[in-house]
């Protein structure tokens, strides 16, 4: 495109706005509220009116639920953990055992190099050990 580029109408102007690049690809389009689909191709799901970043973190909460039902075990979801500089890392479940031991759960699709260093700086500075589902 020229640097002299005009838009006659507000058409043109939207129709520009939503396009997007796909490295290096021709422009596709994007239709308005529209969301761009996950990177990583994970899907947004909901169960029992609770709201997951992927099917399986969805799965495994309805098996923890139903171990929870059977008294198994019991839960928490989305548990923090505070890092250095400011920063959060967020498990996925934290899991209590019948027998008294707990496991800390996190369900991922890819490892990112994100997550690897977060996981490793939890394992340093706290006395737990993160299970990737």
């Amino acid at each position: 495109m020229s640097k002299n580029l005009r838009l006659n109408t507000m058409a043109e102007f939207m129709d520009l706005k939503n396009r997007t690049i796909d490295r290096g690809k021709a422009l596709s389009y994007n239709p308005v509220g529209q969301k761009p689909p996950n990177k990583f191709h994970a899907v947004m799901c909901e169960a029992d009116n609770i709201k997951f970043r992927s099917k399986k973190e969805r799965k495994r909460y309805l098996e923890l639920k139903a171990l929870q039902a059977a008294g198994e075990c019991w839960f928490l979801r989305q548990v923090p953990f505070y890092l250095p500089g400011n920063v959060k890392y967020v498990l996925d479940f934290l899991v209590f055992w019948k027998d008294g031991h707990q496991t800390f759960e996190d369900t991922k699709g890819k490892r990112t190099p994100m997550f690897i260093m977060k996981k490793k700086q939890v394992e340093a500075l706290y006395p737990v050990k993160i299970i990737e589902g």
